[in-house]
């Protein structure tokens, strides 16, 4: 009996010891669940922190940039408007002169391909808003002038009107333009180049649209007109309209170019002032090429020369280059197309961006037409 009793007691101190250990497995996956559960959230809350990082970030360099680095903003600016567009930033040589040059598309056999030459102190980017609004299948190209933005900077040989002509043709030669005749469009003293440029070479072109452009004998002075006459004689050259370097003479600038000039936040216009104001000396180099007696009615000159078909496009409201500019241009060229935008001033392109980039394409077009017809007659 005895034996019996102690045999039940050592049962059930083993059950007891089993439940026992049963207990502790549970508490420890109770514990192990629970540290689980607590990673889980801790790297849930970690997560939302880095997630409100990443975009907290962006937002604080934007105005950390807006306000201390407007001028890198803008170029940031420019630099994903490209991007949106399909532009690509290239270069090409010739020998150890290197050009700049923005590009979307791929020649093509049935439609020319569109070259764009910009204006005085300008760069490639000021096409952007005329791109937007030309078909994204269109091979275009944006160049950057003689010593503007990223094409080399060399000296005054190249600035003249004529210097210009001739490094555009380098160009136009590097990237293998001129395998097949191409249309180009210039704007003010990218017009007064593009025109002397199709009096120069006019095969390889299939037409040319000239944007208010300089170069002519304006039956009707501007007030910028005659202040350039008075630099002429002026030893130095303090102050021109096109060359700020306050705000105030930027905003004269652009009520100057603009009909309806375009509102900006005093951060966007410093950011302006901030790329332009280290470029200031070089724009006064070029500036007084450009007025200089070589330059100044070089267009003019060469209108006897010019075959290609041209297009002519002039705001009413130009206070820099006279409108009347249009009517020298049409009774030297009797066979031109000219469109007179109304409530525009100097800056078409920007004024005017789908409005030009559809007068352009219509002319392209027209012309495919007409050498359509040609080739069925012959």
């Amino acid at each position: 009996m005895k034996g019996c009793c102690v045999m039940r007691v050592k049962e059930e101190e083993e059950e007891e010891e089993e439940e026992e250990e049963e207990e502790t497995e549970w508490s420890t996956d109770c514990r192990d669940t629970q540290e689980e559960e607590s990673d889980r959230a801790r790297a849930e809350m970690e997560l939302i922190v880095l997630s409100g990082g990443i975009l907290v970030l962006p937002v604080f360099v934007f105005i950390a940039s807006f306000l201390f680095w407007p001028g890198s903003l803008l170029k940031a600016y420019n630099w994903f408007w490209r991007q949106r567009l399909g532009l690509l930033v290239r270069y090409s040589h010739c020998g150890n002169y290197r050009f700049c040059y923005s590009s979307r598309g791929t020649p093509r056999d049935a439609t020319p391909t569109l070259l764009l030459l910009h204006g005085f102190s300008a760069s490639k980017d000021m096409w952007l808003p005329v791109v937007n609004h030309l078909p994204r299948d269109l091979h275009v190209v944006c160049v950057d002038m003689p010593g503007h933005e990223g094409t080399s900077r060399t000296g005054a040989e190249d600035y003249s009107i004529q210097g210009q002509v001739t490094r555009v043709h380098q160009f136009v030669q590097s990237i293998g333009l001129d395998k097949r005749p191409f249309h180009l469009v210039g704007t003010s003293m990218g017009g007064n180049v593009a025109g002397v440029y199709a009096a120069r070479y006019p095969a390889q072109l299939s037409g040319v649209t000239l944007m208010c452009p300089a170069g002519l004998v304006y039956p009707t002075e501007t007030e910028f007109i005659r202040r350039l006459r008075e630099l002429e004689n002026t030893p130095q050259v303090e102050s021109i309209p096109l060359i700020p370097s306050t705000p105030q003479e930027l905003d004269d600038m652009l009520k100057l170019c603009c009909y309806t000039p375009p509102k900006l936040h005093r951060q966007v216009m410093q950011g302006l002032l901030d790329n332009r104001i280290p470029n200031n000396e070089f724009y006064k180099e070029v500036f007084m090429e450009l007025v200089g007696e070589k330059s100044r009615h070089l267009l003019q000159d060469n209108l006897h020369l010019i075959t290609s078909p041209v297009q002519v496009v002039w705001g009413t409201e130009d206070q820099v280059l006279d409108v009347s500019g249009a009517a020298v241009l049409e009774a030297r060229l009797p066979n031109c197309q000219v469109t007179l935008l109304e409530k525009c001033g100097h800056s078409v392109s920007l004024e005017r961006p789908r409005k030009t980039a559809n007068l352009i394409m219509d002319f392209m077009s027209a012309q495919e037409v007409g050498c359509e017809n040609s080739k069925k007659l012959s």
